[in-house]
């Protein structure tokens, strides 16, 4: 699995394409930029398939963990709703305390064989995002390098073999893996105004989460960012990928 060239500017994402698994810890993750993209794509008859590993149920400070994953869930639903994802699923990983092994490669694995993705989306696992800011979430630094693993786990039939035996076959078709918000990006998403509305529409949807975080302006938040991935990549809005080939 190649990293494409860094020392260029971000190149258009590849479309050709029918079949993505967006794949994240938590929910919210892809509405920070992502859900654009998806918007985009499903607005192109692309089928996306969201799968968020944990439930989110350690991510609000006020509410009880068994109280908020309920919450969490039915934002993501609705969250999803909003830029046309039709499938919605959740693992059953512990929020914030993911840890790279064998276990979350082989649940990884067994939903890349059984959605059979042509591209999997998610977001930034390096230590810091685009444009600085704090240390990236322990999950998301976890997550990242399962996921590539399990792109390869899911192509061999000797990894993971009891999955075969229950009708998830190998699958070795997935092309790109790509890393939204990343620092160093390759390839952007060039966005209209209606995909970023439907992608603030998204964020809006998590309106319990968003409301514990004290004065964040989210719609304030995702303009800007896609105006300055925009910038970069030449266009007047978009967002950015790293990217890595299959």
């Amino acid at each position: 699995m190649d990293e494409t060239t860094r020392n260029s500017a971000p190149r258009p994402f590849p479309e050709d394409w029918q079949r993505a698994l967006a794949v994240v810890a938590h929910p919210d993750d892809l509405e920070f930029g992502v859900s654009s993209a998806i918007h985009r794509w499903t607005s192109q008859g692309k089928d996306v398939v969201e799968l968020l590993v944990t439930k989110g149920e350690a991510g609000i400070d006020s509410l009880d963990p068994g109280a908020c994953a309920p919450v969490r869930m039915a934002e993501q639903h609705a969250s999803a709703e909003a830029v046309g994802a039709g499938t919605v699923e959740f693992l059953a990983f512990p929020d914030g305390m993911l840890e790279y092994g064998l276990p979350l490669r082989r649940a990884l694995a067994e939903a890349i064989r059984r959605h059979r993705p042509d591209v999997i989306v998610s977001i930034n696992f390096r230590e810091h995002f685009a444009g600085g800011g704090g240390f990236n979430h322990a999950d998301h630094r976890v997550l990242g390098p399962a996921l590539l693993d399990a792109v390869r786990d899911a192509a061999n039939r000797w990894v993971f073999p009891e999955q075969p035996a229950e009708g998830n076959r190998p699958w070795s078709e997935v092309r790109m893996v790509a890393f939204g918000a990343a620092p160093e990006s390759t390839h952007y998403v060039e966005l209209s105004e209606e995909n970023l509305a439907a992608g603030i529409a998204s964020l809006d949807a998590h309106e319990v989460y968003l409301a514990d975080l004290d004065g964040f302006d989210q719609k304030t938040f995702l303009r800007e960012g896609a105006v300055r991935a925009g910038e970069r990549a030449g266009v007047a809005l978009a967002t950015s990928f790293e990217v890595f080939e299959v």
